[in-house]
């Protein structure tokens, strides 16, 4: 794409790229890549509703116990709610 570049001022871009084999549209798409800003990468806030990661922890050990390994989460879900578990 750099070799492109240099060709652009001279002959043009709909020219640079013909002659190069590459389309417009990934040369236009990686100028707006390098024009944009940088991406924050923030961490966003867990929803307050979240189980905590011991909760977690719990629920993946349950699902792994020797009574529900071979059944998944919404029948788990289902049996335990029968029984009164929440």
């Amino acid at each position: 794409m750099d070799a492109v570049e240099q060709l652009v001022p001279e002959v043009g871009t709909k020219a640079a790229c013909e002659a190069m084999g590459v389309s417009r549209a990934s040369l236009y798409r990686r100028r707006a890549r390098q024009a944009a800003p940088p991406v924050d990468d923030k961490k966003r806030p867990s929803p307050p509703r979240a189980l905590s990661r011991e909760e977690t922890q719990a629920v993946i050990d349950l699902l792994h116990s020797e009574r529900f390994v071979d059944q998944a989460p919404h029948e788990v879900y289902a049996i335990l709610l029968d029984e009164g578990v929440y």
